[in-house]
């Protein structure tokens, strides 16, 4: 009887055990959140000190200048990387001091990350030369300038009018009013990065109608000599042509430079658009 009542009364210290809730002790208790930290961190030193980016608006010729680039023997263009899209969470409250006493704060790891990830495709290319091809950076053009003072840039035209054309033809149930602000975003975007930044700028419509010229060009812009391998783009591998990381129409996969298409007469364009188009050197 005795074992018994020990039994029962360690059974019963088990189950009150159970259904408590946990002790808390000292230091499983969190700090108090801190307030907003305004921290910026310096920039750490760059694997890659001077990389190139297209910066474009989407359904701009992007994909053809990437796979020119990509067949110079210096040259590593590799398919959209989307940069912007790769963050770091810091999932603790003490996780931002930690980095702050690394003089790192969350805009800076993202950085490093950013440019670790150049340098590895770099190194795995055998090349020195590295771009980056991804439309959406015009959007973060002031960013990627913070991240890489050194970085180098071309910007890569089309008439707005075109862009909306092929961009309205791509999508199977086009919002005509979303295409037209798509694209008056870029191309806003564009209008500041020709305007802060000092890039080589060339038009899509120049890159098919001349590609040696204006091939020519780009690599003095960048220091390489000039190779006429670029031109004969579909005798190299440029990876697999698929949806999110760069064009994959039939005219890509060609192999062969085909001329730009330009804006359907029809299309119609808001003022800021036709403003931009002047003022990039096109016609209304």
């Amino acid at each position: 009887m005795a074992a018994i009542g020990k039994g029962l009364k360690r059974r019963g210290r088990l189950v009150m055990q159970a259904v408590s809730p946990p002790r808390r002790t000292l230091d499983a208790i969190p700090a108090p959140r801190p307030a907003a930290d305004t921290y910026t961190a310096p920039p750490a030193p760059r694997l890659v000190d001077s990389p190139v980016f297209v910066l474009s608006s989407v359904r701009s010729g992007s994909t053809l200048l990437r796979v020119l680039l990509n067949s110079h023997s210096r040259i590593r263009a590799p398919h959209e990387m989307h940069l912007r899209t790769v963050h770091v969470h810091l999932s603790r409250d003490f996780t931002a001091d930690a980095m702050r006493a690394l003089h790192l704060d969350k805009d800076e790891l993202e950085h490093v990350l950013w440019d670790r990830v150049l340098h590895l495709e770099l190194s795995r290319s055998g090349k020195d030369v590295i771009v980056d091809k991804t439309p959406p950076n015009t959007l973060i053009w002031p960013r990627l300038r913070r991240c890489w003072p050194n970085a180098r840039y071309i910007l890569l035209l089309r008439h707005p009018g075109a862009v909306v054309t092929s961009l309205t033809a791509r999508r199977s149930d086009p919002d005509h009013e979303a295409v037209r602000t798509e694209v008056l975003d870029y191309s806003e975007k564009l209008e500041e990065a020709r305007l802060n930044l000092d890039p080589h700028v060339i038009t899509y419509e120049e890159l098919t109608a001349e590609p040696e010229k204006v091939t020519r060009g780009i690599c003095d812009h960048l220091g390489v000599p000039w190779e006429p391998a670029m031109l004969d783009y579909g005798s190299k591998d440029h990876g697999t042509f698929r949806p999110q990381l760069g064009d994959w129409s039939s005219t890509i996969k060609s192999g062969r430079i085909q001329s730009a298409r330009g804006a359907d007469p029809g299309v119609e364009l808001p003022p800021r658009l036709r403003e931009l188009a002047q003022a990039w050197g096109y016609g209304t």
